[in-house]
Formats: C-alpha cells, structure tokens, sequence
C-alpha cells in the first residue's frame, strides 16, 4: 500500500464508519498487517503524468501513487472500491489492472 492511501483511507474511515474501525486499522499498520511502500523520488514524476494525462476522470494523485507503485513492483492485481478510475487507467507494465475484490 502506498503511503499517500494511508490518509484516503483513515479518513474514510473515521468519517464513514467512526472511530473505532479507524483505531483497529491504525493498529493493524502498527503491528505490519500491511506492507507500506514509500513513494519513491522517481515516482513523483510518474505521478504527474497519471495526474496530467487522466486528468478528465479525473485521476487524483492518490490514486495515481497506486498505479506508479503497481507499475514500479511489478503488480497486476489491484484491491480497491474505485473501479471507476482503476478500469480505465492503462499500467505500464500490463493491458489492464485485475481489480479485487
């Protein structure tokens, strides 16, 4: 998980659903549940690019961060609700995303 889902997803979270699942997440960061990926200098560009070309959709920089980390590790499968967004983003290292669940 990119570091910049971190914030997208506490805050849905405590604005959706409250509190305590916001708590039981940040706790399961704290205890590796979840492998955080940092953004790399490099991606920035990337993330410009995503930002820029899907711009119509539009693509936000969050959601741009998960596809530069996809690409930059080599992942073809994506978890996510947004299958608006991740539908039509074309990865560099693949035809498509497969999305979960």
């Amino acid at each position: 998980m990119p570091t910049l889902v971190i914030t997208e997803v506490v805050y849905l979270l405590g604005t959706r659903l409250g509190a305590e699942p916001e708590v039981r997440f940040l706790g399961d960061l704290a205890d590796g549940a979840f492998s955080v990926e940092p953004v790399a200098a490099s991606d920035w560009i990337r993330i410009a690019e995503l930002v820029a070309r899907y711009r119509d959709l539009p693509l936000g920089s969050v959601d741009a961060s998960v596809v530069t980390t996809a690409e930059r590790l080599a992942i073809g499968e994506i978890a996510t609700f947004d299958r608006r967004h991740f539908s039509v983003v074309r990865p560099r290292h693949a035809d498509a995303f497969t999305l979960l669940p």
